[in-house]
This record gives structure tokens, C-alpha cells and sequence, in this order.
């Protein structure tokens, strides 16, 4: 094919009428001009950019199986039976009645008695799940750690890893008597079933593995490799279990092996009349800073102004007078997850929209959406996950009451904003305390370096590093990538086939974070798709009105509504069979 040109259309010639000047119009143009220009001397210059023609947020359609689609649907016909109910109600009543309770100061495996349990929940996973634990390849890590490994037909594919932890927090025994069920009891009322681990996470644990054991049932072979990865101690930061069992990946396979990795994470919530699945791209960093403050002891007859436990006090309160700000940026993954809201969301605050719309190009705008956010619907919550928090969680000092303590301590745990570093965390500790140790006249030091020292000190006041937990925020996994979409398409399928079906509640899937620490922090070099998700509502953790929205997790009353649970088994099995025909490497352009 030749050369093809591309001609402009004929100018018309002008003729003598035609080049008078038209001076109305030249006028009327000039005054437009100036107009123009004094409006845009008050423009935010970013405005002038042109505008991006993208949809907002738009939502990847409902992916299902269809290779195995009837396969799928033999067993979701079994899922809705009360038979499989009551399995269920067994299968995880069962795991609950174990104690599997770890402490902040357990001691090596081996070394420490109350690792005991998890040998017995180890025996009792065996005997609920006959067919796992028979044709997978099961490998213990530091003897409590656990991988089932399904081997796929195509070892060319990357495989899914699938996590869950196997501990609970422990349960005070001053808070036995706030129980409606013991904690223990893996008690079933009828529609919710009771105790420490259902929510958080034998739930995720036992619904992996009723999930596989049911397509063994069924025969179901895997075409891309399927791992379970179960680590023992991820409320302690994973350092016995998960970081073991990361480290026995990366030398048996090495670095991004797996094609993506679900853990568990934010829940379905409700918000401005829709419905809305975050997906934890992300989570927030971890550093514990112990304040210690040492002061001249003495008889308590003759005590100064301010002891070191006073002093102390007077330094923690300053900080939580004084908390990290919060600020909506666009690079926090919640950016993306509010322009979906107000995208989608039918009660979503007309002003904060359009402020939100605009602030894609406006920094102005962006300040006026923080400001709006903050005040709107579920700001406090909003403002804890765009800040980095500060909990003072442990405090000591002293040793009789007639004697001075000579020192004093507490340890702050700060949970770190995915825009933050450990860096500026500590430095903003630290310019905090500054004045305050001006003030008190003590002597500052921190992390090692002195900051400041006084004439005639009144004590020494210390800031230091408390464990080895120190953790930067997890890099953000893609969106625009195949595996997100996956598991997107996943969830919007779960949802259209499970309880939207008859819902005329908008659904919105979306990137969000994970505002705690998962076990997925050991696995960073194993792949970039990092996801951290749950799905359960709300409804489904709070059995008791008077519960905060997260149920019981961490405190009394933990229970879950089974009902509502076997959405988060549908939405395993959904996962992997969807897994099993994507193609996982591509990027969604």
C-alpha cells in the first residue's frame, strides 16, 4: 500500500468585504479576554490541566468459574444444606475448644510448655480433615508451623498462597464473668457460635481447609499449584511461625515465587448506603518505643516535686496530647477507596464529592476533602487510618510504697501510616519531647544519641527501641494487575450470588489498608500481590448490639454468625476455582 496523505480541506478566498475588520467582534473578544484573565488569576493553577477522561473508579464485573462450573455448583448445592451447616458449626466449635493461646513472652519452642496446645490442635486438624491431611504434601516448620501443598497439573503456573494463623490472644481471667459463653465453649446459640478465635483467625483457618476438603470430596484436581500457609504465633509479630516458614519458601523456591497471596484483613462494611469490600493492598508499619525516666531515689517522707512515675506521666500524657496529625493524600491507597465511595455511594456528602473530584488535580481541593472527610460519617475512623496512631500499652516503675522509684517506664506502640516511615516516627517523638524535657529539666536521650542535656537535672529521660518488631508500612500491591482484579471479580461474584442477591444495597470493591500487622509482612519478597481481606459483614462479628462494629477481637464476646460464615467459605472456594483458569501474569492496562 502506497504512501497515504492526508489533505487539510480547501481554504474559502476572502474577499474584499471579508477583510474589513469587524471591529464589534474585535471588542467584544478583548473584553472576553480580560474577563478570562481576571478570573484566572484565582484559579488554582492545577486546575488548568486537562482534565483526565478515565472513568472514576470503575468496578471489575462478577467473575465466576467455567470450567468448573458445574463442579461449583454441585457444591454450593451442598453448602446451603443443614447438614453442611452443622459441619461447619462441628468443624469450627471443634478448633475454638483448644486453647491456642500465645504470650508476649513465650520462649523458644521446645522450651516453653504452653506451645503444648498447638500439638493438639495439630491432631485435632488431622482428624476433622481426613482427605487434606492424606493427599496433600503437609510439611511442619518449627514444628507448629504448617504448609499444605496441592500440587497442580501445570508447574509453569504460579501458585495461590493461602494464609491463616493458628493463635489467639489470651483471655484475662478477670474478664471471664463479661462472657455471655465461655471463651472456650465453642458454643452454638442458633445463629451465632461463641469464643476466642472466631473471628480472629481459626475462622479463616478452618474455612481454607473445609474449603479443600470439600473438593477433594468432590475430586476436583487443581491445574495451578495451591499452598496453605498456617503460622502459630502472628499475634506475638510471626517471628516463630510465619517468619520461619517465609524464610523455608525463599530457600526452597526463592524470591516471587507465588502468584498472589490472601490473608486475612478488612471485613465488608457499611457506609453512606452501600455496601463496601476494602482490600488491604497494604498495611500499616509497627514500632514500640519504650519512655523510661530515671530520677535520684529516696525515703518517700521527703519526696520532690515530681517522682520518675510522675514525671513519666507528665511525658505520656504530652504525647497524647500532642498525636500524629492525619492528612489525606493521594498516594494512600484510602484515596483511591474514597473517590470509589463517592463515586458509588448514594448518600455520599455532596460537598465532599465534589471537593473530592476536584482535588485530582487541586491541592487545594485535597485540603477542603480532608477537612470535610474528618467531620463526615465514620471520621474518627477515617482519622485513624490516614494517621499514624500512638497506644500506650505497657507501664511499670517502682518497688515499695515507702521508697522513691528510681526508675520508671512505659512503651508506646505506634502503628505507622502508609505514607510514614520508622524514621520519621522516631523524629517526631522526639521533636515532641524536646520542649516537654526543657521543661522538666531532664536530660534526653534517644535511640543511643543525645538530644539534650540540663545544668542541674531533675533525671534522665530515655527513649529506646522495646523488641525487635520494628516494621516500615508494607509496599502497596497493584491494582492495575491481574491478580487484583481476580480477586475483585471474585468478591463481586460472591456477593451477587450470596447476600446481595436480593440486596439492592450498591456493593463498591476497592483498594483500602490493613490498619494492623499480618503475617503477611514476612512474605514481602515472595510476591508483589499482597491481599488482605475477610469476608465477613459486620453483622456477622457482633453478636451482642452494645459490641463495638470489629465484634469481639482482642476482647469478651468473640463470636461469629455461622450463616454469614459460609459466605467466607463460598468465597474460598470461588477463589481458588477462579484462580485455577486466570492468567495471573498479565496487567490490566
Amino acid at each position: 500500500m502506497g504512501k497515504q496523505e492526508f489533505l487539510l480541506p480547501a481554504r474559502p478566498q476572502a474577499t474584499s468585504a471579508d477583510k474589513r475588520p469587524k471591529w464589534n467582534t474585535i471588542v467584544l473578544l478583548a473584553s472576553v479576554s480580560a474577563l478570562l484573565w481576571k478570573g484566572f488569576r484565582h484559579v488554582d493553577v492545577k486546575l488548568l490541566d486537562s482534565p483526565t477522561t478515565a472513568p472514576i473508579c470503575p468496578q471489575v464485573p462478577a467473575l465466576s468459574p467455567q470450567t468448573h462450573k458445574h463442579l461449583l455448583a454441585d457444591i454450593e448445592s451442598e453448602y446451603v444444606t443443614d447438614d453442611f451447616k452443622s459441619r461447619v458449626v462441628e468443624w469450627l466449635g471443634g478448633a475454638i475448644q483448644i486453647p491456642t493461646q500465645i504470650y508476649d513472652d513465650m520462649k523458644d519452642v521446645g522450651n516453653d510448655s504452653r506451645w503444648d496446645n498447638f500439638g493438639k490442635f495439630h491432631s485435632y486438624l488431622e482428624d476433622a480433615f481426613p482427605l487434606v491431611h492424606d493427599r496433600l504434601e503437609v510439611t511442619k516448620i518449627n514444628t507448629y508451623g504448617l504448609v499444605y501443598r496441592w500440587e497442580g497439573s501445570d508447574a509453569s503456573l504460579k501458585p495461590l498462597l493461602l494464609m491463616a494463623h493458628q493463635d489467639v490472644v489470651p483471655v484475662q481471667e478477670d474478664t471471664l464473668s463479661q462472657w455471655v459463653n465461655p471463651p472456650f465453649s465453642g458454643y452454638f446459640d442458633g445463629e451465632f457460635l461463641w469464643g476466642r478465635g472466631t473471628c480472629d483467625d481459626k475462622h479463616g483457618l478452618i474455612g481454607i481447609l473445609v474449603t479443600l476438603e470439600t473438593l477433594l470430596k468432590h475430586g476436583y484436581k487443581p491445574t495451578r499449584t495451591i499452598f496453605l500457609a498456617s503460622g502459630f504465633d502472628e499475634e506475638i509479630s510471626g517471628h516463630f511461625g510465619a517468619r520461619r516458614i517465609a524464610n523455608h519458601f525463599l530457600s526452597t523456591y526463592g524470591e516471587n515465587y507465588f502468584a498472589m497471596l490472601v490473608d486475612e484483613g478488612p471485613t465488608l462494611t457499611k457506609a453512606f448506603g452501600a455496601r463496601v469490600a476494602a482490600l488491604g493492598v497494604s498495611e500499616k508499619g509497627y514500632a514500640n518505643v519504650q519512655v523510661s525516666v530515671a530520677s535520684p531515689g529516696g525515703h518517700s517522707s521527703v519526696p520532690p516535686t515530681h517522682t520518675s512515675i510522675g514525671l513519666l506521666a507528665l511525658v505520656l500524657v504530652h504525647l497524647e496530647e500532642n498525636p500524629e496529625p492525619a492528612h489525606l493524600t493521594r498516594t494512600s491507597p484510602l484515596y483511591k477507596l474514597y473517590q470509589c465511595q463517592a463515586e458509588h455511594s448514594p448518600n455520599f456528602p455532596e460537598k465532599l464529592k465534589k471537593a473530592l473530584r476536584k482535588s485530582l488535580h487541586s491541592d487545594k481541593a485535597l485540603k477542603t476533602a480532608e477537612k470535610l472527610l474528618f467531620a463526615s460519617e465514620g471520621g474518627d475512623v477515617n482519622r485513624i487510618y490516614l494517621s499514624t496512631t500512638q497506644a500506650i500499652d505497657l507501664v511499670g516503675g517502682g518497688v515499695k510504697v515507702n521508697a522513691l522509684p528510681e526508675l520508671a517506664w512505659g512503651v508506646i506502640n505506634h502503628r505507622i501510616t502508609t505514607d510514614s516511615s520508622l524514621n520519621a516516627t522516631h523524629s517526631s517523638i522526639i521533636d515532641k519531647l524536646i520542649p516537654i524535657a526543657r521543661e522538666l529539666q531532664l536530660d534526653f536521650e534517644a535511640f543511643g544519641s543525645s538530644v539534650s542535656t540540663e545544668l542541674d537535672p531533675a533525671g534522665q529521660l530515655t527513649l529506646s527501641h522495646f523488641g525487635d518488631d520494628d516494621l516500615e508500612p508494607a509496599p502497596v500491591s497493584p491494582t492495575d494487575s491481574s491478580p487484583y482484579q481476580l480477586l475483585a471479580g471474585t468478591i463481586r461474584g460472591i456477593w451477587e450470588t450470596g447476600r446481595g442477591k436480593y440486596s439492592e444495597e450498591p456493593f463498591i470493591v476497592a483498594s483500602g489498608i490493613m490498619p494492623a500487622s499480618t503475617d503477611t509482612k514476612h512474605f514481602r519478597k515472595l510476591t508483589p500481590h499482597v491481599f488482605r481481606y475477610n469476608h465477613l459483614g459486620t453483622e456477622d462479628m457482633r453478636p451482642l448490639k452494645s459490641q463495638p462494629q470489629n465484634g469481639g477481637k482482642h476482647s469478651v464476646n468473640e463470636a461469629i454468625r455461622i450463616d454469614g460464615y459460609r459466605d467466607q467459605i463460598r468465597f474460598f472456594t470461588h477463589l481458588i476455582l477462579n484462580a485455577d483458569e486466570a492468567n495471573l501474569s498479565l496487567r490490566i492496562s
